[in-house]
């Protein structure tokens, strides 16, 4: 009887879900994604929670796959490129609508780009456009003002106050569950323009034309093969004429993604299925409700009582973190941000790209993403978390290190300056910076002094060009590479002439000679370990691909910081991305799931 009983106690069996509780019993998602959007305007939405309603109820003219990241047909059925890549030519869908009925046109998108454009610097990622011709020379230009038309105009899809858009999210709070000071959209190298707008007679000079109601073509500055993924970004979608001529909100808004706006309020916002959408019969959601949360807590909250079927964009403590780990229906997911040391290659002893190479490769990261960072972030071994053709990655190698600074001319460390290294007023930066300064001392014998500044003070000093190195930290908006290197080094230092000689204004050196060996040897070495061998350049290369990034060093990459989320197990196809961008079209509720 002892022996029976015994067998009959079993260990308690853990919950399998954070919170499991009973599926809708409708295609409807109960989504918290944040505070409540101000604007479902596609010009004006700098991230979440504003991206995601626009990406829901707007659709540009191809969308990104939830899960890969793959450029898809959307409101284009096909597109081709000139064998230079510098046109582009897009097919639009016949069967294209507005959710009012009327057809969806090549001139949409052709009118919607040039108005983004002219917003300037009230439109967050205006810059997007600047490799389009007729949209890239911010001293021809002049932003659009804000006068009594154009407010009326922002009004029609704003749902704050009339007048010039701001970024709903505030600079000064950490992206995400980065435990870091500001993190900067557009920012390394020479200040970038914070918007482009485009000069009175930009209607003959754009290089934007619709050809017919269905053909949109598009001539770019320099060859992008990634275009097309650019144009999934929310500030490519087209708005309606009527929206852009008449003052009305939310309800009157005309969109023509698969869902159209239905409610909004301080609850929430409801958006529907659209009727008049192309691909209608696609959609298995009849409802999405996007339900504001003030804070993670009450987000998590929400989620746990079963009032919410998913929580993104949150900031969850690391004690709730190492809480929610445990569970299956807990995500995490690699973040597309990029936290550095911007270098100051003016400086002699840093002009050297063996120096660079040499600090970068002392680096543990390891150690600071496990240590300082307390597992919530990822090694940073390139310069974006999405990868390359030739997946070329940053690996410390200490005794490389070591010679790489010989051969500059510093045996262990003997006369090389004292490194000034400038980070921002935030206790994990400063860690950090300790951490890496002694990883620099102990592996070169090189000494560095951690200088702190005030997050206002960070663009003087870069301006000012007063420091060795400095901490920077990117948001990278979209995954066109090319895009990415011009966020994180400044459009200036990707358009460098092709042949590195002209560059430089070397005369001596040609393309058959040195600075061609050295393109070859980039390009051909696939050692992990050292990333360019033997290569001596000074001169710069145009950082045009992650390999010429990771050749030319002027920025140290750290670490990636990670987003979190819950999604309820009955919720299919809701996908998380290292953008945060989920594509609702794929999404329904599971009716056949059980607790």
């Amino acid at each position: 009887m002892v022996s029976v009983g015994c067998n009959e106690i079993k260990q308690a069996t853990p919950e399998p879900y954070f919170a499991s509780t009973a599926r809708p019993l409708k295609q409807e998602f109960r989504w918290s994604n944040g505070k409540l959007p101000s604007t479902s305007d596609p010009a004006f939405a700098a991230a979440s929670p504003e991206t995601d309603l626009v990406r829901a109820v707007y659709e540009g003219l191809v969308e990104l796959d939830g899960r890969t990241l793959r450029e898809t047909p959307a409101a284009a059925e096909s597109w081709t490129a000139a064998a230079d890549l510098l046109t582009w030519t897009f097919i639009i869908r016949e069967n294209a609508r507005w959710s009012d009925g009327s057809p969806l046109t090549a001139e949409d998108f052709r009118r919607s780009w040039i108005r983004a454009a002219k917003l300037g610097r009230s439109a967050p990622h205006s810059t997007l456009f600047r490799n389009i011709a007729g949209l890239s020379a911010p001293e021809e230009v002049e932003a659009l003002p804000i006068d009594a038309r154009t407010s009326r105009m922002l009004n029609s899809v704003r749902f704050g106050p009339t007048g010039a858009a701001t970024p709903q999210t505030d600079p000064a709070d950490p992206p995400r569950n980065d435990p870091d000071a500001p993190t900067e959209t557009n920012t390394v190298g020479t200040p970038e323009p914070s918007g482009i707008a485009p000069a009175n007679d930009i209607e003959g000079k754009v290089g934007i034309t619709a050809t017919d109601e269905r053909t949109l073509v598009v001539k770019l500055i320099s060859p992008d093969p990634d275009f097309p993924k650019l144009t999934a970004h929310p500030i490519f979608r087209p708005v309606h004429q009527d929206d852009l001529a008449r003052s009305t909100k939310g309800l009157s808004t005309v969109t023509n993604g698969p869902f159209r706006i239905v409610s909004f309020n301080s609850d929430g916002i409801g958006i529907e299925r659209s009727d008049t959408y192309w691909n209608r019969n696609a959609v298995k959601l009849e409802r999405v409700k996007f339900i504001p949360a003030e804070s993670a807590e009450k987000a998590l909250e929400a989620y746990r009582t079963g009032a919410i079927d998913a929580v993104t964009n949150a900031d969850f403590s690391p004690l709730v973190l190492k809480l929610l780990t445990p569970y299956d229906d807990f995500r995490k997911t690699t973040f597309a941000a990029i936290n550095f040391y911007e270098v100051n290659v003016d400086r002699p002893h840093l002009n050297d790209r063996r120096v660079r190479e040499a600090l970068a490769i002392a680096i543990e990261r390891e150690r600071l993403t496990d240590g300082e960072l307390e597992g919530t972030t990822q090694p940073a071994l390139t310069f974006t978390p999405f990868g390359s053709a030739t997946s070329r990655r940053l690996v410390q190698d200490k005794e490389r290190a070591r010679d790489l600074l010989e051969d500059a001319g510093f045996p262990n460390g003997r006369d090389f300056p004292t490194l000034k290294l400038v980070v921002n007023r935030n206790d994990t930066q400063q860690r950090i910076a300790r951490s890496v300064a002694t990883m620099w001392k102990q592996v070169l014998n090189i000494d560095s002094e951690i200088v702190i500044k005030e997050a206002s003070e960070m663009d003087k000093i870069r301006n000012d060009r007063d420091f060795d190195l400095l901490r920077r930290g990117v948001v990278l908006p979209t995954i066109d590479e090319k895009e990415s290197l011009s966020a994180i080094f400044g459009a200036s230092l990707t358009a460098y002439p092709a042949n590195p000689a002209t560059a430089r204004g070397d005369e001596n050196t040609t393309e058959n000679g040195e600075a061609a060996n050295r393109s070859t040897q980039r390009n051909s070495n696939s050692n992990t370990g050292a990333i360019f061998p033997d290569g001596v350049n000074n001169g710069p290369f145009p950082i045009d691909s992650h390999d010429t990034a990771l050749y030319e060093l002027r920025a140290i990459p750290l670490y990636f910081p990670m987003s979190y989320s819950l999604v309820r197990p009955y919720v299919l196809g809701f996908e998380t991305n290292s953008l945060d961008a989920p594509y609702l079209l794929n999404v329904s509720i599971d009716e056949t799931w059980k607790p």
